[in-house]
This record gives structure tokens, sequence and C-alpha cells, in this order.
């Protein structure tokens, strides 16, 4: 346990070989339950997921058998494993990274979880810096807390340009369609969640690929949750991405699209009508200002123009102060 917390931990692990035996190794020992999901892995992950769990519950057994009771075996979406404290879960088909997180929340619901993080299986990130995320959740009252390599100067020097570049381009994406504009880095899969969100959130029926983490805090903000974001930097190796950025860009920028509209009809139903009316005059007008240039009226079209920008700041305005108090900074030294 942690401050008195339950605290699980899901690792979802798709062609991990090499690097997820590690990861399990190397969780705290206050994790009281940490479920292994591989997601149809096609090289030996599997088999490594199940040899480091053996170990890592056969030591458990030895040093504490009141922490490690038996659980029922696994099985979720017809995967199979029995375990103590290392719980290994196979899906029967690839469902994707959300799919595995999914599948992981819903056994530490199950198993009455306080608090429930995520650890990628690539070794990314450093399990030693876990209660950095935690704290937020049992000492500050947030709701969900996430790591970011944006926050602090080092940490980002540390990111391939090309992934920097991308990153900062679907931060300010994410902070448009969900609203937590103070919130960065949401690609970064370094998470922790309260029992209270996993139970108020329809968890089941978010994304299942890589815009999971994305459409997770819009949901978030429409149930009015506390996110936490915390200077955690990124450990990066010899482990290469699966995204395949042909299809995932396309697909993440349809998804941002359509939460953002879901986001602004849970506000405007309970009273926030704002920001969305001027989210609408200023497309309609930008959408203007375009056909009337095509026309010939240019004087028209930059009317149009001006007004659409200052529907739209107007708008952003609102959200800002709307979203306010939704959202706090953990850096090395300070809380904001």
């Amino acid at each position: 346990m942690y401050e008195g917390n339950k605290v699980g931990v899901v690792v979802p692990a798709y062609n991990e070989q090499g690097f997820v035996g590690e990861v399990i190794d190397s969780i705290p020992q206050y994790v009281d339950r940490i479920y292994v999901v591989d997601d149809r892995s096609t090289d030996g992950t599997w088999r490594e997921i199940r040899d480091h769990a053996e170990r890592a519950n056969a030591t458990a057994d030895t040093a504490d058998t009141a922490s490690a009771a038996p659980v029922a075996p696994t099985v979720a979406d017809g995967g199979v494993g029995a375990s103590r404290r290392v719980v290994p879960i196979r899906h029967e088909e690839n469902r994707g990274v959300g799919g595995a997180i999914k599948t992981g929340y819903r056994r530490a619901s199950d198993d009455g979880m306080d608090v429930t993080a995520v650890i990628a299986g690539d070794g990314q990130m450093d399990p030693d810096l876990l209660d950095r995320l935690l704290d937020p959740i049992v000492e500050g009252g947030a709701d969900y807390a996430k790591g970011t390599r944006l926050l602090d100067p080092e940490f980002r020097e540390d990111m391939p340009p090309f992934r920097l570049f991308g990153n900062q381009l679907l931060t300010f994406l994410t902070q448009f369609a969900s609203g937590y504009w103070r919130t960065t880095d949401p690609q970064n899969g370094y998470t922790a969640i309260s029992c209270r969100a996993l139970d108020e959130l329809d968890i089941e029926s978010l994304y299942d690929d890589y815009g999971f983490a994305n459409e997770l805090l819009v949901r978030l903000n429409c149930h009015g949750a506390e996110v936490a974001d915390v200077a955690i930097p990124a450990i990066y190796g010899d482990e290469e991405s699966t995204i395949r950025y042909r299809t995932f860009v396309p697909k993440l920028s349809w998804l941002l699209l359509s939460n953002f509209c879901h986001r602004l009809r849970v506000q405007f139903d309970s009273g926030a009508r704002t920001p969305a009316v001027g989210y609408a005059l200023g497309a309609l007008g930008l959408v203007a200002a375009v056909l009337a240039g095509v026309f010939g009226s240019l004087g028209l079209g930059a009317g149009l123009v001006i007004g659409g920008y200052l529907a739209l700041g107007l708008a952003i305005r609102r959200d800002r102060d709307h979203n306010d108090g939704l959202e706090t900074r953990v850096t090395d030294a300070t809380n904001e």
C-alpha cells in the first residue's frame, strides 16, 4: 500500500520482449497488484511475462504471504493466466494500447484498487518515480495524474526532434479538444487515476488505440475531474515505436474533433453556453470568409475573418475560465 491506499499498476505490452520483464521486476514493492496485459504479441513477450510473474509471485509468497493472497484466474477478452501480486493477462486478439489499459483498469476496479497507474512495457518509464504520480491523488485530491516531458527544459532536450515537434502539436490540439489548457504531453502514458474517476467514467466506450489517452482527458473534463501534470523524464533506448503516423494522424484528428464537439455539448447542457456559441460563430465566420473570397468579396471576407477570430478568441478565453481550477502542475520543486 501507499499512504494507506491500495495501488495497482497496469503494464500494457505488445512485442516488448527484452523489456517487459525488467519493467515487472522494477515496480516498487508498495504496489499491491500488477496487471501485465499482453495485447497478443507475436514475439516472446507472453513467455517473458509469465516467467517474471512466476518468479515475482514466488518471492512475494516467501516474503509476505498475507500481501500475496491468491486471486481468481484471469480471463480478459479470452485471456488466460493466474497470479498473486503479478497478474498476467493475454488478449485473444490485438486490441491496441487503449484496449490493453482498459482490460487492466477493469481488473483493478474489480480488485478494489484505490489508485491505478499505467507503466508501459517498453522500459521508457522509471518506476522509481511512480510516487510523483500517486501523491497528487492521495494527498492533493486530484482525480488523474499524468507525466509530462514538456515542463522541464532538460526533459525536452532528451526527446528526439521529430517526436518533440509532434508532441507539441498534439499538446495544442488536445488542449483545444479537452479544455485542459495547461496540461501538456498528452501522449505520455505514465499515468495514475483514482478509483472514483474510474467509477464515474464509461471506460469501455473509450478508443482502443493510441488516441485513448487523448479521449480520456476529454471525458475527464466532462466530469469536472481535476488533472495534475507531473514533470517526469522518459528513458529512450532501443525500443521501437509501433505508431503508424500515416493512419494515426487522421484517426486522432477526427477523434479529437468529435470529442471536442461532445465536450461543448456537455458544457452547453450544463449552462456554460458562451464557449460553444463562440466556437460555432468563429467557425462559421471563417468558413463564410473563405466563401466570400472565392466569390470575389474581399472586403466582406476580411471582415468575416476578423469577426471569426474575435469570436474564437472570446470562446477560448471563456473556455479557460470555465475550466479554471481543474488543473495543477507538479515540477521538481513546486506545485502550481
